[in-house]
């Protein structure tokens, strides 16, 4: 008997490459997505593969989600609406999406004796933090889309204890790759880059570029999400990046092109890196892809972001009018 794995938000871009290793595991994978952010060529190669169930459906919509989950091992959660800018604007959006679809994932997960349910946390929740930033670390979240993340943890870890759903959270930190978000809100920054240098524009820096992130490519990061399904440890959280942060400028020199710099945002922290050790230890994980290796693959298929929106000053001042307002 093959396993079978549901993957909310399995359209979108850490879903589709989670669907697309569980695929090559030999596991059955039904994706529930609504298609608001994911989309269906990410699967597109899938198409004649019978262990794949694309369902269209809104994860609010609670009363139709039960009898996916008949006979499942594996449930990733990845579906739920992101971006800073857009959650401070319309919160209730946020929270509906980001806790009440997960408690009715949740709910609909007790009709099944899941082996583990993975949840697709954020990094967020720590705010400006310490680093090397532990899963210890106290929690801060500066905006509503990262309380809204947080609560779903809470909620996941709490199914876990009292309905005895098996659960991990992953707390994610700067992903990237193929198929990251090309449309949608201001702020993407490898969409934002590679359209304007599509575009022969100015690539838009933020303060002075010297900020670090800590990307993490996304096969690196859907294979943690597989393992941690698969491991013993239950009830656990775990914080996925590279472990090695890169600067902006770094990866500016890495894809090439002219700068101008644009007016650091309040509340973004100066540097994220994530403490990998747990999930070294817990799940035998460890990234492959080295950030120069992963943008010059993103580079070869640079025309993917064609249709992408072309961000320049302006349009950047007026999309982060809200962040400036209510995060000084």
């Amino acid at each position: 008997m093959k396993k079978i794995a549901v993957v909310t938000g399995g359209a979108g871009f850490i879903g589709s490459h989670t669907v697309d290793l569980l695929l090559k595991k030999k596991y059955k994978v039904r994706v529930i997505d609504n298609f608001s952010s994911g989309h269906k060529k990410n699967l597109n190669h899938h198409s004649n593969n019978k262990n794949l169930d694309l369902i269209k459906l809104n994860i609010l919509e609670k009363n139709k989600l039960n009898k996916i989950f008949k006979d499942v091992d594996h449930v990733f959660h990845f579906a739920g609406v992101g971006d800073i800018v857009p959650s401070i604007e319309n919160p209730s959006y946020y929270i509906a999406n980001n806790v009440i679809g997960t408690l009715n994932i949740l709910e609909a997960c007790k009709t099944s004796k899941i082996k583990k349910f993975v949840y697709a946390a954020s990094s967020s929740c720590y705010g400006i933090a310490t680093v090397p930033t532990k899963e210890n670390h106290p929690i801060n979240t500066l905006y509503p889309y990262a309380i809204s993340k947080y609560q779903g943890e809470q909620l996941a870890l709490h199914w876990s204890k009292v309905y005895k759903i098996p659960t991990n959270s992953i707390r994610i930190f700067n992903a990237y790759g193929p198929r990251v978000r090309t449309t949608g809100a201001y702020g993407a920054v490898f969409g934002v880059f590679f359209k304007q240098k599509l575009s022969n524009k100015n690539l838009t820096v933020v303060g002075n570029g010297k900020q670090k992130r800590d990307f993490i490519y996304v096969t690196d990061l859907a294979n943690a999400f597989y393992k941690v399904a698969n491991i013993r440890q239950t009830s656990q959280i775990y914080n996925v990046g590279a472990g090695k942060p890169v600067s902006i400028n770094k990866l500016v020199n890495l894809i090439g092109g002219n700068i101008t710099y644009i007016p650091k945002r309040p509340g973004e922290p100066d540097i994220t890196w994530a403490n990998i050790t747990k999930i070294m230890r817990d799940a035998k994980w460890k990234p492959k892809i080295s950030f120069d290796i992963g943008v010059k693959r993103m580079l070869k298929n640079i025309h993917d972001w064609q249709d992408a929106p072309l961000w320049d000053v302006d349009s950047i001042n007026e999309a982060t009018k809200t962040w400036f307002k209510f995060m000084k």
